[in-house]
């Protein structure tokens, strides 16, 4: 069952939903260098762009009516609940919000808000005293900011697929990778072999599960480079096959492994 309501056009929920998370998410992050808002202002385009095919203009259902109308002859496509086409695609008949993907997106959003919250309170404190971020969720992984928007991201997807959100995505993970990398490279020149031992035993993005902690061999800085540190993520993909470039991408920009 699909709600025939108004669905689209609806513009005042587009601004009230896209202004609530932006307005959240720089509460949380508190954007101040340059990369900050490089980081920051990826985000708030695929919120912008979510909630306005969301709310505004559903760009994805028109330009996939055809296939839709034809797979769903009975249902109105412009309907507010088939927006979450992943319910449609698996055949949910319930309510799309009461879904198992819906219910999911849900706690993951909530989660991912709640490590942006939890990493800027101990990345505050660590900064105040000018020492190493590495309690709290930061002694599970490099980057917790990073990874909650990626987190955020990815569930909205589940929640509400669209084709530029989808395609923005990609895009914006590997611009959190490159600016995860860069902002290595600064730990490094500002704290030296304290911020080299605690990315030894810490990943990048993804905590690893089980019993112990596998150590990382980040390569030392070079003081005769002339282009700054060199982080794992960064040794170039020549001689890489096919067959070993799942291998490359986990422990060169998942993990954090040279």
């Amino acid at each position: 069952m699909h709600s025939n309501g108004p669905a689209y056009g609806l513009w005042s929920l587009v601004v009230l939903n896209s202004a609530l998370f932006i307005f959240v998410a720089f509460s949380l992050w508190k954007p101040k260098t340059k990369r900050d808002w490089r980081a920051f202002g990826g985000f708030s385009a695929f919120i912008i762009a979510l909630f306005t095919e969301m709310y505004g203009f559903p760009l994805t259902i028109y330009l996939l009516s055809g296939w839709l109308q034809e797979r769903f002859p009975q249902t109105n496509i412009l309907s507010h609940d088939f927006g979450h086409l992943w319910s449609d695609l698996i055949g949910w008949k319930g309510d799309p919000h009461l879904s198992p993907i819906h219910i999911a997106s849900e706690l993951f959003i909530g989660g991912g808000i709640l490590l942006l919250w939890s990493s800027w309170r101990v990345l505050l404190a660590a900064q105040k005293a000018a020492e190493v971020a590495k309690t709290g969720p930061y002694a599970h992984i490099r980057h917790p900011q990073y990874s909650a928007f990626i987190l955020v991201m990815f569930e909205f997807l589940l929640q509400w697929p669209t084709i530029v959100t989808g395609l923005m995505f990609p895009v914006l993970s590997v611009l959190y990778v490159r600016l995860a990398i860069s902002e290595e490279r600064d730990s490094i020149k500002l704290f030296g072999a304290r911020y080299l031992r605690y990315a030894e035993t810490t990943p990048r993005f993804i905590p690893r599960l089980g019993k112990g902690v596998r150590r990382y061999d980040v390569a030392q800085p070079s003081v005769r480079s002339s282009d700054g540190l060199r982080l794992g993520g960064e040794r170039s993909m020549r001689g890489v096959g096919a067959n070993g470039f799942v291998s490359w991408l986990s422990s060169n920009w998942i993990w954090g492994q040279p």
